[in-house]
């Protein structure tokens, strides 16, 4: 549609082209002299003030006027349009009026629109792909979105289930979770499928806690939509950090949360516990006094602290990984100082004491345990400075070291061993009491005796 108009905010219409019922919905008539229709009512009223301000522009500078933008036909069809115009200017260059033109592009948009989606989109899941992610991770990453949290997940055994059952039916549980992640989602946030099994979400504006709350929202509805289909189990797996300055890259970010996740992994199923931990949790059983009761109760004992010190889940999990593997160390004890009966002997008590660095040094050679390498380093410290291996005392030990130690000598008093018969609970209780102080940091045995130690 060929056009003059009026430089004003309503761009009043002098003259329209045959075209303009086509183009707008509206006989030429009505749309002249804004007689029935002013054309800036039919512009989508978010890119009003946006052509406005450009023609001012292309006014003040002479310039040409270019831009795309959408209307609104008589019959409420979108359409998007192409404008091309100019002013036109009197003697002394002031500014009479506009002629330009008009093309219909809503085709060519809709097919812009098509390949970005391609461009930028999973086409299984519809989430966004790696391509949007990556590119949002630049864009996302500064101060006016701090506090930045992402959740990096991916689907347990989705390998052996296309192996086993097809890809069709890995398929569906793509797309079942990916519809979980989508509900968990705010507007602002950006959900991407980053891997054949994996999904990122980017939380701009978003403390830790806050972020937390989504996390156990994701857990929640996979939970219930397993209990709801038989068909098959959705078992999701996620991790989660945040960054709250430009300090921290966001590689690092990223990589905080994967380690989180392959924790959470390794907790997420007790069924199927990776071959490695089982492998050195039977290594440990047949090695020592230490068995699956003795850990199932130690997870007992740190999910009651964890209640009481409102402590978050990563922290719970860690506490869980750390009732089961504090001990890993103990691998690496010969078999006659481990199940020895009597005393042991100055040298042998040496060898015993380094069972914490080895656990230290097995645990950091395992990726998914690095996180409690140093509670396992730590969980025979006291509070006193007198523990080993390194004297550290009070507050510098690990707070999930000090919880584990309380645990640990309790159950281990209650328990009957080769060389002793165990004590009674008020036994146990009063030798923590004795020791709260030298031992024990003091506030988490008063917190056990009075609090936690009634209900086990």
């Amino acid at each position: 549609m060929v056009y003059r108009c009026k430089y004003d905010r309503h761009w009043t219409m002098k003259y329209v082209s045959g075209a303009c019922f086509e183009l707008t919905g509206y006989d030429a008539e009505g749309l002249l002299y804004n007689r029935e229709v002013s054309y800036n009512d039919i512009i989508d009223h978010e890119y009003r003030d946006e052509v406005y301000n450009k023609w001012k522009i292309a006014v003040e500078e002479k310039d040409i006027f270019k831009e795309e933008y959408p209307i609104l036909t008589a019959d409420g069809e979108r359409k998007w349009l192409y404008e091309q115009g100019q002013g036109i200017y009197d003697k002394s260059g002031k500014i009479i009026e506009l002629e330009g033109l008009l093309i219909d592009i809503t085709k060519l948009k809709k097919r812009e629109e098509e390949i970005q989606f391609l461009l930028y989109h999973d086409l299984l899941t519809g989430v966004y792909n790696r391509r949007y992610f990556e590119d949002a991770k630049k864009r996302l990453d500064n101060t006016k979105n701090y506090p930045l949290s992402i959740i990096v997940g991916d689907i347990n055994g989705l390998k052996l289930i296309n192996e086993s059952f097809g890809h069709k039916e890995g398929d569906k549980i793509l797309v079942s979770i990916a519809d979980v992640l989508k509900s968990c989602c705010r507007p602002r946030d950006v959900l991407a499928r980053t891997g054949g099994d994996e999904f990122s979400i980017l939380m701009p504006n978003t403390p830790y806690e806050e972020a937390n709350q989504i996390l156990t929202r994701i857990s929640d509805l996979c939970n219930e939509f397993s209990n709801l289909n038989t068909e098959y189990y959705l078992s999701f797996s996620a991790g989660l950090a945040t960054k709250a300055d430009d300090i921290m890259s966001m590689n690092r970010l990223i990589k905080m949360a994967e380690d989180s996740m392959y924790r959470n992994k390794l907790l997420q199923n007790k069924s199927l516990h990776s071959s490695m931990i089982n492998s050195m949790k039977t290594s440990l059983y047949e090695k020592s006094q230490e068995t699956e009761e003795h850990a199932m109760r130690l997870i007992e004992i740190s999910r009651a602290f964890g209640r009481k010190l409102n402590l978050v889940e990563e922290q719970l999990i860690e506490l869980e990984l750390l009732s089961t593997l504090h001990d890993i160390g103990k691998i690496s004890i010969t078999d006659n100082i481990l199940n020895k009966p009597g005393k042991l002997t100055v040298d042998e008590w040496v060898k015993m004491k380094q069972h914490p660095e080895a656990g230290y040094r097995i645990a950091m050679a395992t990726p998914e345990l690095k996180q409690i390498a140093d509670y396992i380093l730590n969980h025979h410290e006291r509070w006193d400075g007198s523990g080993y291996p390194y004297g550290k005392k009070g507050d510098e030990i690990p707070l999930l070291s000090r919880i584990i130690s309380i645990a640990d000598a309790y159950d281990a008093m209650t328990t009957d061993r080769p060389y002793r018969k165990a004590m009674s609970k008020s036994e146990a209780l009063d030798e923590i009491k004795r020791n709260a102080g030298s031992q024990f940091d003091p506030r988490l045995a008063e917190l056990f005796i009075n609090e936690i130690a009634i209900y086990l």
